[in-house]
């Protein structure tokens, strides 16, 4: 795997988000950034493009002087998650499917 500061090195460092943040919290705690925003860079962070050689749970993020642990990002997202706006879609009552085998069973004379 190669070293994701090779691959983005000749981004502008304005607009790499790293540049503007030196970790999850910070990026949570943007009052600037919509939640759909900070996933946006979370979820990039988390990408296994970032993963450092031979330890899979560290990403290293260009523009940032250290690297960061994938436990923090996914936490990070799952506070976004929480903090959802959003409340969760009311269910249904459940729908009991018949078994086709004795449906036909009931409808033949």
């Amino acid at each position: 795997m190669t070293n994701a500061n090779t691959n983005t090195g000749n981004l502008n460092p304005f607009f790499h988000p790293a540049a503007h943040y030196a970790s999850p919290e910070d990026v949570l705690n943007d009052n600037e950034l919509s939640a759909p925003e900070k996933r946006i860079i979370l979820s990039s962070w988390a990408s296994d493009m970032f993963a450092v050689d031979s330890c899979p749970a560290l990403r290293e993020i260009p523009g940032m002087s250290h690297p960061v642990r994938l436990a923090d990002i996914l936490t990070a997202l799952r506070q976004l998650d929480d903090e959802d706006d959003d409340p969760p879609r009311p269910g249904g009552a459940p729908l009991r499917l018949r078994r086709p085998r004795a449906a036909a069973q009931r409808r033949s004379p």
